[in-house]
């Protein structure tokens, strides 16, 4: 009987080990990506997280939205990122004049369009944005235009319609485009200046008005694998995902283009 306890003891203190070895092991084969993303993409891009993950069990995906210029400078700075999903042309073709990310990975996978939002509870809202200057209201809001792509785009329409001076005491700034549209939702201005994608997820608001495609720059939105990642293989795989026949499905079910 001793024998044969002192024999269970030793399987036991011995198994446990190697079972968390494994387990460890386990871990270690595990890719995480890192994406920078553009806020606008966060509904959709979350959804194409637990997709490709259920379908690539060796790979973790870790998000990181804001606003495309500030992910962009971020990446200058030295933090870390596999992929890069931007808003804007302009702020991925400064990434590729800097060398920051594979020129021959860059992608441009979805559009969107540019509207003015009210809150729903607004009485009489606007139906143009060159109402603007004819009505009597508080606050519009809009990203800022030095750092979000949104805002870049909501200024150059204010300029088409020569509202962007007569509304500067009236602008409230948004750190990203999400920022925005809680703005806009919690009745911190009555206006706003979104994607239509975002009008699209939320209740709280309602598009008063689209801008005409000759207003602003086209909302084109390019994605591409950064140069210093580790895991370039699996980061353009993710990019084939991104414009896979799935990939879009994805996206128009929450209103790109």
């Amino acid at each position: 009987m001793k024998k044969l306890v002192q024999f269970i003891l030793l399987f036991v203190i011995t198994a446990i080990p190697l079972g968390c070895s494994n387990q460890s092991d386990e871990g270690e084969r595990k890719t995480e990506l890192s994406i920078s993303a553009a806020a606008s993409l966060s509904d959709a891009l979350s959804e194409m997280k637990n997709v490709y993950e259920s379908k690539n069990d060796d790979v973790s995906i870790a998000l990181n939205f804001g606003s495309s210029r500030k992910l962009a400078t971020q990446i200058e700075q030295g933090a870390p990122a596999d992929i890069f999903l931007s808003a804007s042309e302009e702020d991925m073709d400064k990434m590729k004049g800097e060398g920051l990310v594979i020129e021959s990975s860059i992608v441009d996978f979805t559009e969107n369009s540019i509207v003015l939002i009210a809150n729903k509870s607004l009485k009489d809202p606007v139906s143009s944005f060159e109402q603007l200057n004819s009505i009597t209201f508080d606050h519009l809001s809009i990203g800022e235009a030095d750092s979000v792509p949104a805002g870049r785009y909501a200024k150059e329409i204010l300029e088409h319609f020569h509202l962007w001076q007569p509304l500067q005491n009236k602008l409230v700034m948004g750190s990203d485009v999400r920022q925005v549209l809680t703005h806009v939702e919690m009745g911190n201005a009555e206006y706003g200046i979104v994607y239509s994608t975002d009008a699209f997820v939320s209740d709280k608001v309602s598009v008063v008005a689209e801008a005409e495609s000759s207003s602003h720059t086209p909302v084109v939105y390019p994605g591409a694998v950064v140069k210093d990642t580790k895991h370039e293989e699996k980061a353009q795989d993710f990019l084939n995902f991104l414009t896979s026949k799935e990939g879009r499905e994805i996206l128009q079910k929450y209103g790109f283009k």
